[in-house]
């Protein structure tokens, strides 16, 4: 069994969580296994997108593949992942929207007036 450090773990969930796709595929797993087709339809991703993204969150230790004769059935690889899952979601976030993808460039955020500032800090909830 390979040994891995706390931040090394953690940096893998935020990895896995930093992709959309894959945070709505762990999401659905939390109600247990499933099948790629079915979780293609059920985040509305390609076959082929689901199965990178699949490869991902296996190569990041949070999901494992369990074949039933020609089928494979995927399923998280610890059961108390749901419950992790399940408790950052509860959790009310504070951002800074110069933090998130897409987010204008930092120069023009400096030149806003301060009181157009309030806006920049967004309450985030599940």
């Amino acid at each position: 069994m390979l040994t891995t450090s706390l931040p090394e773990v953690l940096a893998r969930f935020g990895h896995a969580l930093s992709d959309p796709t894959r945070a709505r595929v762990l999401l659905a797993l939390r109600d247990g296994s499933a099948y790629p087709s079915d979780l293609a339809a059920l985040v509305g991703a390609s076959r082929q997108s689901l199965s990178n993204h699949l490869a991902c969150l296996r190569g990041c230790g949070l999901v494992v593949a369990a074949p039933e004769g020609r089928r494979v059935r995927y399923e998280l690889a610890d059961g108390r992942l749901a419950a992790a899952l399940d408790e950052l979601a509860a959790v009310v976030v504070v951002a800074d929207p110069a933090c998130a993808p897409g987010s204008p460039p930092q120069a023009a955020r400096a030149a806003a007036a301060p009181s157009d500032r309030a806006d920049d800090v967004a309450r985030v909830a599940p």
